[in-house]
């Protein structure tokens, strides 16, 4: 038997579009050694989809128009005996097209359109096995709100919040500038559906608030307005597994020069930002007891559980300085960088990381297809058929006729 092959999906129609490609490039450099066959899949600004060697270096990406230049435009398709490929579109009359089979998908895709469960149910279309949380764990995850509300339901702390709509601020800006004001200042406000900080702003005052929720809908059309923990900490763990069977990493705590962690000080530390989430600063493990450590680690595996996890996420957590009361903030269901780096620290490197997320997505796809997959009696065959309501033919005349 030849090698397994993996196709790394990444880009894709998100802000966090180049935080993806980071992603994708450290785990292909990661992958470098190991028995998988490595294909690329990257997904344009546009949405365009290409693949083909020239993708496979991180250099060639600071030149965006380039890459889709010499990418080979493909799609999913199954060959003849029904298994999934990536195939290659034809580009000239002459041109052959490659067929590539896909054994897994690896999924480094960051925010909406690739992490928010829609390329996941793709791959449970073509029947591909996939790394990560399935399709219901990463539209809950994606989702800010929908989030909290199912935390709120397993009693896993979160803090105040208000969430509202673009055409609700505009029809009301006044009477939802109240409900928000009712928390009291200072406020968080956030798009629903991004990550990596994007959009994110801290308002003091009524003139702040407006300015951060007009910003925001830049990005999403549903906002979160959350009461500021202050003073903040903010702590962070990763999950590893299945939701069955999973252990924690230990706890980091982001370093940044203000309070909010910012997406600069997220992916642009090292002179370039050519290192994804490991560039940020960040204390390993956190410098907190190790009581409140533990605490963290057991609320993480619980989240990953009740999410019905899978693969490598990572939790963010705010915490009060003073009080050491800490509250979910949200799940990433594919972490920057894959959270290698927290895992460092017990001795897995990133390499062991993909491989065991990639095993744990062939185990899935196993127990799924080992289910009974259609039913056997052909509800369409003519004697099925015949006497239903509303079908012409033999057997189903109408009144009117």
């Amino acid at each position: 038997m030849g090698k397994k092959s993996v196709v790394i999906a990444f880009g894709g129609v998100s802000p966090e579009h180049e935080v993806s490609v980071l992603t994708a490039m450290q785990a292909l450099s990661a992958l470098e050694e190991s028995p998988f066959e490595i294909r690329p899949l990257y997904i344009s600004k546009t949405g365009k989809w290409y693949t083909g060697d020239y993708l496979l270096k991180l250099e060639h990406y600071k030149n965006l128009d380039k890459v889709i230049d010499r990418g080979v435009p493909c799609t999913l398709a199954h060959n003849e005996y029904s298994k999934p490929v990536l195939r290659e579109l034809k580009t000239g009359f002459l041109k052959k097209s490659g067929e590539y089979a896909i054994d897994v998908m690896l999924i480094a895709f960051h925010g909406s359109g690739g992490e928010n469960g829609s390329f996941q149910g793709l791959c449970e279309i073509f029947n591909i096995p996939y790394t990560g949380c399935n399709v219901l764990s990463s539209a809950i995850g994606m989702d800010k709100v929908t989030a909290k509300t199912f935390c709120r339901a397993h009693e896993i702390p979160v803090v105040e919040d208000c969430h509202f709509y673009e055409s609700g601020w505009g029809a009301d800006p006044d009477s939802l500038s109240g409900r928000i004001e009712k928390m009291g200042y200072p406020v968080i406000v956030k798009p629903v559906n991004l990550g990596s900080s994007i959009g994110v702003a801290r308002a003091e005052d009524r003139n702040q608030l407006s300015k951060a929720v007009e910003e925001a809908f830049r990005y999403d059309e549903h906002l979160l307005v959350e009461k500021a923990v202050d003073p903040l900490m903010e702590i962070n763990c990763s999950v590893l597994g299945s939701s069955e069977n999973c252990r924690v990493s230990v706890c980091e705590r982001p370093a940044s020069d203000t309070e909010l962690l910012s997406f600069r000080d997220k992916y642009q530390n090292d002179a370039g930002g050519t290192k994804g989430m490991a560039s940020a600063e960040r204390v390993i493990p956190a410098d907190i007891s190790g009581e409140l450590t533990g605490k963290i680690q057991d609320v993480s595996k619980k989240i990953f559980t009740v999410f019905r996890g899978n693969g490598v996420v990572r939790l963010d957590f705010l915490v009060n300085a003073d009080t050491l009361e800490f509250y979910f903030n949200e799940i990433n269901t594919i972490p920057g960088s894959f959270s290698f780096y927290l895992w460092e620290e017990t001795g897995s490197g990133f390499g062991d990381i993909l491989q065991e997320i990639i095993d744990l997505a062939v185990r899935r796809h196993a127990r799924k297809n080992g289910r009974v997959q259609s039913y056997g009696t052909n509800l369409l065959s003519q004697k099925a058929a015949s006497g239903l309501k509303g079908l012409k033919g033999p057997g189903n005349t109408s009144k009117n006729e």
